[in-house]
């Protein structure tokens, strides 16, 4: 690293003699400030035949460390960069540009270190601090491609650096980008070089990119395999292993909540119809953790079917679990099951007539509905918060109320008596937009005695 004093020595000035010369500033080959921002703000390791230089103050090894400690405390001190010890016992500071100005230096000189000497100086390319050293894989992803774009005489710009990716998914060795990046044409000019530098940067060995949901009746996820042989991967939630391929199958991870509640319930000796089953989602906590004797799980996408074998049998529960293909508004069980697991959003009505026709008739059981609800309306005067707090709480309601009362008027037709339905639980997953909540219903189901 290169060093430029401002003064002939070393020795201590009045505060008259303290000059701050611009040359040093907008010397020809030193990047710009904007410049520097960028390369910052990127994570990027400039190329050797380019410079910075960093304005520090110079002052005596024994004064260093007040001085440390007030330029810290007044925002000054330029933390991306170490203390450069120097030859004669002196030490320089990093300072963050064009904050110096002589009432700092003779707070440095006449208040914070009596007796000190203070000098501005550039230092040529300065060590990095061990904070700032420190890539995060955002950053080691920005310099990594930047550097293949260099490689390949394409010019790297602000359009660019926002198409990278803001955040992904991993599973295991395969990381899923989000749906929104690496949309620019220039990034087809790089090949396959790009996913390669891509995974190397994410620490993956495989790489894919998500796409929107396709509206296909069985959910299939749009991911599109950019690196790699296979999608398969290994998924583990709550002790539960779940594997799938995610060019096929989706992996539900935001409702954590609700299948850690699942697992939770005590359903020894009960026997759980899962009318939506996809991989597994709910049927296998409900075999693992919350004991159910069996489950009837109906999948209709011949994908998730695949991998609800595979997770069956490596969580050891294939014998308590028979699988019925195909559409479920054709199955033919009845009168069998103590629970039901309605897991289709944006709704689950179409399994309401599958649902009351496989309750056990003489015992009912419980429902688990969940469904999208649109929660609208606002008072004059009520905030959002009010809003969520207030108008969500009655959609929900309003929503269960009704599903009570069709529920209970199918179970008369099916079974031929009354039925008494009651809400035992309503809580909300999640959101999925500012008016849309998604909410799980647990509807107690019993049959009224004859008189």
């Amino acid at each position: 690293m290169t060093f430029w004093d401002s003064s002939p020595s070393c020795s201590p000035v009045r505060p008259s003699d303290i000059f701050f010369p611009l040359w040093f500033i907008n010397t020809p080959d030193r990047p710009k400030c904007s410049d520097l921002k960028t390369c910052h703000l990127l994570g990027m390791e400039l190329s050797e035949d380019r410079n910075i230089d960093v304005p520090a103050v110079l002052t005596e090894s024994c004064f260093s460390q007040r001085y440390r400690e007030h330029l810290e405390k007044v925002g000054i001190l330029d933390g991306r960069y170490r203390a450069q010890k120097l030859p004669g016992g002196t030490v320089a500071l990093p300072v963050l540009e064009n904050k110096l100005s002589v009432s700092l230096v003779v707070d440095l000189m006449e208040i914070v270190a009596p007796g000190s000497s203070c000098r501005e100086m550039l230092i040529r390319n300065p060590v990095l601090s061990k904070r700032a050293a420190v890539k995060s894989p955002a950053q080691t992803l920005r310099n990594n491609v930047y550097k293949l774009l260099e490689s390949h005489g394409l010019t790297w710009g602000r359009d660019l650096e926002c198409d990278l990716p803001r955040s992904w998914q991993r599973h295991g060795d395969l990381v899923v980008l989000s749906e929104d990046c690496f949309r620019d044409p220039v990034w087809g000019q790089l090949g396959n070089e790009l996913w390669v530098s891509v995974a190397s940067s994410l620490g993956a060995g495989r790489l894919a990119k998500q796409g929107r949901v396709m509206d296909d009746g069985v959910r299939s996820p749009n991911v599109t395999l950019l690196l790699g042989e296979n999608g398969w991967v290994e998924h583990v939630d709550n002790g539960i292993r779940y594997t799938f391929d995610i060019t096929k199958c989706m992996f539900s991870a935001g409702n954590i909540t609700e299948k850690q509640r699942v697992a939770s319930l005590s359903c020894h000796g009960e026997v759980v119809v899962d009318l939506y089953s996809g991989i597994g989602y709910f049927t296998l906590p409900y075999l693992v953790h919350a004991g159910a004797s069996f489950v009837h799980a109906c999948e209709w996408n011949p994908h998730a079917v695949s991998a609800l074998k595979k997770n069956l049998v490596i969580n050891r529960v294939s014998d308590k679990c028979h699988i019925h293909e195909g559409d479920n508004r054709q199955l033919t069980l009845s009168d069998v099951a103590d629970r039901v697991n309605l897991g289709l959003i944006p709704t689950s009505e179409p399994g309401y007539p599958v649902a009351c026709r496989v309750l056990k008739k003489d015992t009912g059981g419980v429902l688990h509905i969940h469904h999208n609800v649109d929660c609208y309306g606002k008072s004059q005067g009520e905030t959002d918060k009010d809003v969520s707090q207030t108008w969500r709480k009655i959609a929900w309601r309003n929503w269960a109320e009704l599903v009570e009362k069709e529920i209970s008027a199918m179970l008369e037709q099916v079974d031929g008596k009354k039925w008494q339905t009651r809400t035992l639980r309503l809580e909300k997953i999640k959101s999925y937009a500012p008016h849309v909540d998604h909410v799980v219903l647990d509807l107690d189901c019993r049959p009224l005695p004859s008189i």
